[in-house]
């Protein structure tokens, strides 16, 4: 619905999830959080879906938490428990999650798009975090930034707030592509097309054993590596990609072919 502050479509194994309150810069409050909570869900569910996309409708990604409705007493711990099941949802997810980050991409809209897989900028974008000089943590990516960028960086960020350019961010790996606003969608089109190539099964045993990694010692995790495999190894989608080596072409998992259902990578 054009009234609901978020707006769900699937078309061609693609979800697109986007922030549908344009007019203050699709920032975060109740309603919101419900919603982009339940949308991560649906689509994590939907088997027909092998690559999710976050986006933000108007002239930013998201500006963060909505501080007039913080303000007023509207931000409590629904609002934050909604936040976390979107997030850890974008995360545990089998699919391929990209986020892609415009405008104002501060505060909150940060925090969503360091859940998401890969990060993709418009050389306009505006980043940074902000909470702890609303007298917040950044909860949605205080357990998440220092994976990405080191403990350093992401104190700063954190601690700091300050804002960093597109270019400053790619150099230390808080997003994966910076190009021009005019560009975005040509390269999102070509992330999506290489996630098609890769196996879904994969892909979903692959996000969950990378996170894993953070908590445990690799060597206490080979049994579970090697079932992963095996669960690989004997999937549909290794046929596939035999069959095309023996055709000297490359693999291409989706569409999937007929009585092929999607296995689930990540169960």
């Amino acid at each position: 619905m054009a009234d609901s502050s978020v707006l769900y479509t699937v078309r061609e194994g693609v979800a697109t999830i986007t922030l549908n309150r344009p007019r203050v810069l699709n920032a975060l409050d109740l309603a919101l959080s419900a919603e982009l909570a339940d949308a991560a869900e649906t689509a994590a569910r939907d088997a027909d879906v092998w690559v999710v996309v976050v986006r933000g409708a108007g002239r930013a990604f998201c500006s963060g938490m909505d501080r007039t409705v913080l303000s007023a007493g509207g931000i409590d711990e629904a609002f934050y428990r909604n936040w976390i099941r979107a997030l850890n949802c974008f995360e545990d997810m089998e699919k391929v999650v990209v986020s892609v980050l415009h405008g104002h991409s501060i505060g909150g809209g940060l925090q969503l798009a360091v859940a998401c897989d890969l990060r993709l900028a418009t050389t306009d974008a505006v980043l940074g975090l902000g909470a702890t000089r609303h007298g917040l943590i950044p909860d949605g990516s205080i357990l998440r930034l220092a994976r990405l960028v080191g403990l350093g960086r992401a104190k700063e960020l954190t601690l700091l707030n300050d804002h960093v350019t597109p270019e400053a961010a790619l150099a230390m790996g808080l997003i994966n592509w910076v190009v021009e606003p005019a560009g975005v969608d040509a390269a999102l089109a070509g992330i999506v097309e290489k996630a098609f190539h890769s196996s879904r099964t994969a892909t979903g045993h692959a996000k969950r054993l990378l996170h894993a990694s953070f908590h445990r010692d690799p060597r206490e995790m080979i049994e579970e590596v090697m079932r992963a495999q095996l669960a690989c190894m004997t999937s549909w989608e290794m046929e596939q990609a035999n069959r095309a080596w023996d055709e000297r072409r490359e693999p291409r998992f989706y569409p999937p072919p007929t009585g092929h259902p999607p296995s689930r990578g990540s169960a």
